[in-house]
């Protein structure tokens, strides 16, 4: 079948010392310190075999997602710029959906023709922290598309317990249209993760502010929105994403490099400031300092673009305004994908809207490459 495959060097920076887990498992903690030269082609890889509780999926649609581009971007010494759980050389993709054309021999609840979208998050179940109910934080975990081969190919196999129907979708997403709501599932879950569960959402009538309107600032944007939020304040730097964000629920649209940020939040909440602030950008140097100054009282600030430095907080701001600060990774447990999808089929939400170009397989590099200019809302690649 063919296949969008990274390979890359294992050649750990000065100063980073892999740990023996790292060097048996091949799977880097910090893949940004780890992983140089990255190389993507779209070549013939081997079908995946299922297992007695896998099913086979023929791909139909799979989102570039911003862990692509950090992966075929570099620093000054060609090291990827994703900082996160990596092994490679692998398939990429992970915001994806598709047919099952086989059923392992265990599977009950899955035929073959049902129409799904998957997990990206493999958590194993049997650890601490997933028996604890924190699957995103698994000890074992593996990653679609990271650590594990993805679905930028014409075929997946996927546990049938991270997959979800598509069903409710048919109606409002006819054809192909189904396949690339499905693909969108992952990243709403990704921002439905931030805000409702690690932040814990905002009072109805609250005020929103999200800095970066990338796929998933956008996500959120149109979550807040639908949740209830009476003003929703997005800053995004391109001017596309920008009107994206108010496409989709945004109320304001704002250029930080043309307004101070927390000065329009206070103006617009009449000196309240913001409920939640959704760090979306992964710039949290430039952002923090700018969301501390908006805090309402009992507001919180939920980082979910990915960051690998260290960034200063005046934590006098936090305890004056009873204030809290969340970190939120994944988009597994707490019925997180059945509530996007139900979003979706009501209207709730429309991610849609961001799709800005569509790519078939082989085009699959020039796709992330297009994505580098991070100017457009979602690049989808489409396989009939």
């Amino acid at each position: 079948m063919k296949a969008l495959v990274l390979t890359a060097d294992w050649d750990p920076r000065p100063g980073y010392v892999p740990s023996d887990w790292e060097k048996t498992t091949r799977k880097a903690i910090t893949g940004s310190s780890v992983w140089r030269h990255p190389r993507l082609e779209v070549k013939e890889a081997p079908q995946p075999r299922i297992g007695p509780d896998e099913v086979l999926l023929r791909v139909r649609a799979c989102g570039v997602c911003g862990s692509d581009i950090h992966f075929y971007e570099t620093d000054e010494q060609g090291y990827i710029l994703y900082p996160g759980l990596t092994r490679f050389p692998t398939i990429l993709g992970h915001e994806f959906s598709g047919e099952v054309v086989e059923v392992g021999s265990a599977v009950k609840d899955l035929k073959v023709g049902d129409r799904v979208t998957a997990e990206e998050m493999i958590w194993c179940g049997h650890c601490r922290p997933c028996r604890d109910g924190f699957p995103n934080q698994c000890l074992n975990l593996e990653e679609i598309g990271f650590t594990i081969p993805g679905a930028f190919a014409e075929y997946i196999a996927v546990g049938a317990k991270y997959c979800w129907k598509l069903d409710e979708l048919e109606e409002r997403y006819p054809g192909q249209r189904l396949f690339e709501a499905g693909a969108l599932v992952e990243p709403c879950s990704v921002a439905y993760n931030c805000v409702f569960v690690r932040a814990g959402g905002f009072p109805p009538g609250g005020n929103v502010a999200i800095f970066g309107q990338g796929p998933i600032g956008l996500a959120a944007a149109a979550e807040c929105k639908a949740a209830g939020a009476a003003r929703v304040i997005v800053f995004e730097t391109s001017a596309t994403r920008r009107e994206l964000g108010l496409k989709v629920g945004a109320d304001y649209a704002f250029d930080p490099r043309e307004v101070v940020p927390h000065e329009v939040i206070l103006e617009l909440t009449r000196g309240l400031g913001a409920d939640l602030l959704v760090e979306a950008a992964g710039a949290p140097e430039v952002t923090v300092p700018e969301m501390e100054l908006a805090l309402a009282v009992d507001g919180k600030i939920a980082q979910v673009g990915r960051a690998a430095r260290s960034v200063p907080i005046y934590l006098e701001r936090f305890q004056v305004r009873h204030a809290q600060f969340f970190g939120s990774q994944g988009h597994s447990g707490n019925g997180i994908f059945p509530h996007v999808i139900s979003m979706m089929a009501a209207g709730l939400i429309d991610l849609t809207k961001v799709i800005t170009a569509r790519y078939s397989l082989d085009q699959t590099v020039e796709a992330i490459q297009a994505s580098t200019g991070r100017s457009g809302g979602k690049i989808m690649v489409c396989i009939p």
